[in-house]
């Protein structure tokens, strides 16, 4: 058996930077947060090359000593425990002492802090977490860190970091969310010289969302408030009409702590039940407080994950908060339509924001869960069966799909050979030929518009045209050569993914080139799309291309998996959507390419199609 030895300290400290250091984005995070703990009004955050080689925090808090600068370096070294008995009631963001010690211990720092009061500051000039000089300097109160060449001893590190554009949204992104959770704290950040945010630090949430996302982000959201004796919860939430396509806009908080729950997204998603399709997501700034024994902070190395004492609490305080922000949109919505007699304009409302408007509407949702509305809709008209074919119906059939010698007995088939998209959604449009001959069978029409019927032989096929259509254009955009059709917008559609995301389109830009779309960049959280694939809707762009996103940013996936996931993506927004009436032609089109046998399944392992025999229906009749 191998000897046990202790490691050396230098080995000890980098294994102990990998936990708290993963790239630019946690130094930036754990800086800011010592700024924060340190009284700091106003943060300056500045960085260069995606912050690999330059990163400078600038703040005006407390400042530390000659004596504190020295030491704030050391492992564990830090003003904000003094006890185990601490750790059950932390309210500092930071406590261990170990952040400036791990982003020491692995690149070059210069420090600039001048105490509150003090006559002169101290310079202090560190690398690899060893101090090569320190002498007095004259500075502002407060401090300045900078942090050059990031991982330089630590090589292996550097080839799992990415692009500098992938490492400086992700950088930026780290100090939004960190100026988010602190609307009393003004909050720049700066890269490669041009500033990109400035929050006013003024303590409204709501002027800090809309210094961070802007106008149509914030003109999109509710407030939401909700307490018990437990636990408070304040904030925003999404407008149903503002679902995304994933949770990058979902920012929560407890005791002004950003953190990641599951519990809390399901909390927000549960109130949503019944008010979003498939594949939306809410968006959300929801502060929670709680007292700081009932939460543990010490269960994740980087502090972005906690433990509640009451998960159920928790999940509760979330859920009504949002309930009651969707229940009174949909009851003023509603109002306005019994007003004016027709449906509000969106664009009309306007929504406030603040504490006091928060406070007016104050929703005390744990004592008064308001139920929800029951949606019963009326059953179809019967169709009455028909008589079958007639020999003049058989001819017309062969002609109208160029169908000779038609076997229904025997139609499998191969994919079609000549199929193009449309240029227009409506599948009337569409070119095909079917490879071999289909069956012989009646469209008798559709219900509840989405199901097609069709009589066949001795038995009635019901068809769900929105996944045979999907299908249809999935086929299409697996065949090899193929080629999509793209349409030139006027008008570019402006689509705000957030900083990480964009850079994910951007660096996959020539993939997007190839489905149809054509992004630029449109500052560094927004994308102008001038050009999209011709089936897709243009109100459809920015969801597809959040779709797509989420896709690429799983990376654990194969790549033909994850580019089937894509084409998927842009089959399923093509298609004929459920509920939406379709014309006899369409669905006479689609019925054939079910009934030759060519689709089975939707691209997601979904029946097409099911069948009700003759035999069945007379039984159910007591017929036999």
């Amino acid at each position: 058996m191998p000897r046990i030895f202790e490691l050396e300290p230098h080995v000890a400290d980098l294994i102990a930077a990998g936990e708290v250091v993963e790239r630019p984005a946690s130094v930036i995070k754990e800086l800011m947060e010592n700024s924060i703990d340190a009284g700091a009004g106003i943060i300056t955050v500045e960085i260069t090359f995606g912050g690999m080689t330059y990163i400078r925090i600038t703040d005006n808090g407390c400042g530390m000593s000659p004596e504190d600068a020295k030491t704030a370096f050391l492992r564990h070294a830090t003003s904000k425990l003094r006890g185990a008995d601490g750790l059950e009631a932390i309210s500092t963001l930071g406590f261990r002492g170990e952040a400036l010690a791990a982003i020491a211990a692995v690149s070059r720092i210069e420090l600039l802090t001048r105490e509150t009061g003090a006559a002169e500051g101290v310079s202090l000039m560190l690398e690899a977490g060893v101090i090569t000089d320190m002498s007095p300097a004259g500075c502002p109160e407060g401090t300045t860190i900078i942090v050059r060449d990031l991982f330089f001893n630590t090589p292996a590190r550097l080839k799992f970091m990415k692009s500098d554009r992938a490492e400086s949204s992700s950088a930026a992104s780290a100090a939004l969310r960190t100026a988010l959770s602190r609307p009393e704290v003004s909050v720049r950040f700066i890269r490669d010289g041009k500033t990109e945010y400035h929050t006013p630090g003024d303590s409204r949430i709501d002027s800090c969302i809309y210094s961070l996302f802007g106008r149509e982000f914030s003109a999109g959201l509710l407030p939401a408030e909700s307490s018990d004796d437990t636990i408070a919860v304040e904030g925003f939430v999404g407008a149903p009409s503002a679902a995304r396509g994933n949770r990058s806009y979902q920012f929560f908080f407890v005791n002004a702590r950003p953190i990641r729950s599951i519990t809390l997204q399901a909390a927000l998603e549960r109130a949503y039940a019944n008010n979003l399709p498939s594949g939306r997501f809410p968006s959300c700034a929801l502060y929670i407080t709680t007292k700081p024994c009932n939460v543990d902070v010490n269960v994740h190395p980087a502090k972005a994950e906690v433990k509640f004492a009451s998960d159920k609490n928790v999940f509760d305080g979330v859920y009504y908060a949002a309930l009651g922000a969707v229940t009174r949109s949909k009851a003023g919505s509603e109002e306005q339509k019994t007003e004016s007699g027709k449906p509000e304009d969106g664009s009309a409302r306007n929504l406030k924001f603040g504490a006091e408007n928060a406070h007016n509407s104050k929703y005390n949702a744990f004592s008064t869960a308001p139920a929800g509305a029951n949606y019963n809709s009326q059953p179809p008209p019967g169709h009455k069966r028909g008589a079958g074919f007639t020999s003049m119906q058989v001819d017309e059939y062969r002609n109208k799909y160029g169908i000779e010698n038609a076997k229904p007995q025997n139609h499998k088939t191969s994919a079609p050979q000549n199929y193009q998209l449309p240029t227009d959604p409506q599948l009337s449009t569409v070119n095909y030929q079917l490879s071999t001959a289909a069956p012989l069978f009646r469209v008798i029409g559709e219900t509840l518009n989405t199901y097609i019927i069709v009589e066949f032989q001795n038995g009635v096929w019901f068809i769900d045209k929105h996944a045979a259509h999907e299908r249809i254009h999935f086929d299409a955009l697996k065949a090899e050569g193929f080629e999509p059709m793209s349409q030139a917008l006027i008008t570019p559609v402006i689509c705000r993914h957030g900083h990480e995301d964009v850079s994910v389109l951007l660096e996959n830009a020539q993939l997007l080139d190839k489905l149809g779309f054509l992004v630029e960049s449109f500052g560094e959280d927004a994308l102008a799309v001038r050009r999209i694939p011709a089936e897709i809707d243009i109100e459809d762009a920015e969801p597809v291309l959040s779709d797509i996103c989420t896709q690429l940013k799983h990376s654990g996936a194969a790549i033909p998996a994850r580019h089937d996931g894509i084409l998927r993506t842009i089959a399923c927004k093509a298609a004929i959507k459920a509920g939406r009436s379709s014309s006899k032609s369409e669905l006479e089109t689609l019925a054939a390419r079910v009934m030759s046998g060519e689709i089975a399944q939707c691209p997601h392992g979904r029946p097409v199609a099911f069948e009700i025999t003759k035999a069945t229906l007379d039984k159910g009749f007591k017929r036999i």
